[in-house]
């Protein structure tokens, strides 16, 4: 039961109990029947008067939101018409009360809606109209409806939005446009003679077009001064080095240059006057002095003939640079010869350069080479060792690199020219296989020479023993060190157990067979003392029938024992190898 309905009942227990407390008091005071129905009356008359007021009240109310909701109703069909969006639809049923509410509470959003959209869309089109009066552009096409829609306003934002960057990146341009102009024309002493060359220069930056027509003329106009100063550029350039050259070949003091230094650099007209001056005076110094100039230019070949690896005979095909008839026609031989040459070293700058990159670090390369071979190299004590080895280590990493590089450069080269790119009279990649291989033969030649050497040397210490290479100030140590001992033991012995004729090194024998064996060497044969009469030098100081060598001893090289234990450890070493190896 609702509250409303239990309070109804109150309100009926109430009236009646206040009716029955009335009869009591009317009964007590003794009012007559008659009265108290009259009083009755009267009570109900209050009662039905109060309740008929309440009834029209909420009658009203009731009538009020049924208008409300009517005229909410008719508001929000329009409001959504025109936000274009979807009409309002109440969910599940309602109350008339809550249905006014609710239809109350859309309206004034859709109103408020309906006013920022017209508060944007007045703002988007004084920013599009400032916009289009600066790019040049027609405005924007709203529509004719008063309230757009989202999606137009998204649009109108968009377009807004690209005529900003349009506006930024054009006036970017034109300032950067504007400011080349103005160094084109100052370093061309050039004055604004068009209203549009004005208006570029002298006019506010704010105050110009930025329209697509003048962003063209401007580029334009930048490119015919450009082209002038280029020109102007590259004769001033060519005036200087013709005078560069001109100077080097008449060797000018350098006073004399310092006196037209100030035109060396600019393109400007008088700077171009000054050069061409100077020109004209060189060139009548030059007909002067035909043979000095002659031997500069030669000299400038055989630098050019150098750079671009020239073989003798390519040198030679040149007859006139042998020729000693200093004359004119000779100096235009010489001319032509020099621009043909440089033009050419130009051309193929990065080849030459490459190649002779690679002849840098090649001849690096063979250098730490022969360093690394040489025993010397550890007695430094600067770290240099170390900073070759790192270098040495780099450029083995580098030239086969540099190599693939200057093979495909030099591959792309040959199908474009249809010609082989020579070096020295030879292809360069021919070359640079030429001399790995030479390297690769000097590194066999000396590990050969090397082998050979150690193998006669130890031919020379089997026969003959070792010559002492401790210094004299330990030969006072005892012969049989203990830590010597322990190292021998775990090492030469490990090897040696497997053959049952060897003995311990320190204090054993070690016995040879009785027949002969062949010599290390076809140079010295070895003869044993059991087969032959003769004396070997070291049996004839301790006997000729001693068919053992005791290593403690200086059987091998008749020296002090402590002088001689390394010498016979190293040949015990040798003997025990060459016998596990029989």
């Amino acid at each position: 039961m609702r509250r409303s309905e239990v309070l109804a009942e109150e309100s009926i227990v109430c009236l009646q109990k206040a009716l029955n407390h009335l009869r009591e008091i009317w009964e007590l005071i003794g009012i007559p029947e008659d009265q108290r129905l009259q009083r009755t009356e009267v009570v109900k008359k209050h009662i039905k008067d109060l309740l008929d007021m309440m009834i029209a009240e909420e009658e009203s109310l009731k009538e009020r939101l049924i208008k409300s909701i009517s005229i909410c109703q008719k508001e929000l069909n329009t409001l959504c018409s025109e936000l274009h969006v979807e009409p309002f639809q109440e969910e599940g049923e309602t109350t008339i009360l809550q249905l006014e509410k609710d239809l109350r509470t859309q309206v004034e959003l859709m109103r408020k809606q309906k006013k920022e959209r017209k508060q944007e869309l007045k703002l988007l089109q004084e920013q599009d109209q400032e916009l289009c009066e600066i790019l040049c552009m027609p405005h924007y096409d709203v529509g004719s409806t008063s309230v757009p829609s989202l999606e137009e306003l998204s649009q109108f934002r968009q377009h807004v939005a690209t005529l900003r960057q349009a506006k930024a990146s054009r006036h970017e341009e034109f300032v950067n446009l504007k400011r080349q102009i103005i160094l084109c024309m100052e370093e061309l002493d050039h004055t604004p003679d068009t209203s549009f060359e004005r208006d570029v220069v002298c006019e506010d930056e704010d105050a110009f077009c930025l329209s697509l027509e003048n962003i063209t003329t401007l580029q334009k106009l930048l490119r015919q001064l450009e082209m002038r100063k280029s020109q102007n550029e590259a004769v001033c350039e060519g005036l200087r080095a013709q005078i560069r050259e001109l100077w080097d070949r008449l060797q000018i003091p350098a006073e004399e240059r310092e006196a037209v230094a100030t035109v060396m650099t600019g393109s400007k007209a008088k700077v171009k006057k000054a050069l061409q001056l100077e020109v004209d005076r060189l060139e009548e110094l030059k007909m002067q002095n035909m043979k000095k100039v002659i031997e500069a230019i030669r000299v400038e070949l055989a630098q050019y003939w150098d750079q671009c690896f020239y073989s003798q005979e390519q040198r030679n095909a040149f007859a006139p640079y042998y020729s000693e008839d200093y004359t004119e026609n000779l100096l235009q031989l010489h001319d032509a010869e020099i621009v043909r040459l440089r033009n050419y070293y130009e051309v193929h700058k990065e080849l030459f350069e490459g190649v002779q990159k690679w002849e840098e670090s090649w001849k690096l390369f063979l250098e730490f080479e022969r360093k690394a071979s040489d025993p010397s190299r550890f007695t430094n004590r600067g770290g240099n060792l170390l900073k070759e080895e790192k270098q040495r280590a780099k450029l083995q990493k580098t030239l086969p690199k540099l190599e693939e590089e200057l093979k495909a450069r030099i591959d792309m080269w040959e199908q474009e020219h249809s010609k082989a790119f020579v070096v020295n009279g030879q292809k360069f990649m021919e070359y640079v296989t030429e001399q790995w291989e030479m390297h690769r033969l000097e590194k066999e030649r000396a590990k050969q020479e090397r082998q050979l050497k150690n193998k006669k040397q130890t031919e020379t210490e089997m026969l003959y023993g070792s010559a002492p290479r401790t210094p004299n100030k330990r030969r006072g140590l005892a012969p049989n060190t203990p830590g010597k001992v322990r190292k021998l033991n775990t090492t030469t012995m490990s090897n040696a157990t497997a053959n049952s004729s060897m003995r311990p090194i320190f204090g054993g024998t070690i016995y040879r067979s009785p027949v002969s064996r062949l010599p290390p060497s076809g140079s010295k044969p070895v003869v044993t003392s059991s087969c032959s009469g003769k004396k070997t030098p070291h049996a004839s100081r301790h006997g000729a029938n001693k068919e053992n060598l005791e290593l403690n001893g200086s059987i091998l090289s008749g020296g002090d024992p402590a002088d001689q234990l390394p010498c016979a450890l190293l040949v015990e070493f040798l003997v025990i190898v060459l016998i596990l190896c029989s």
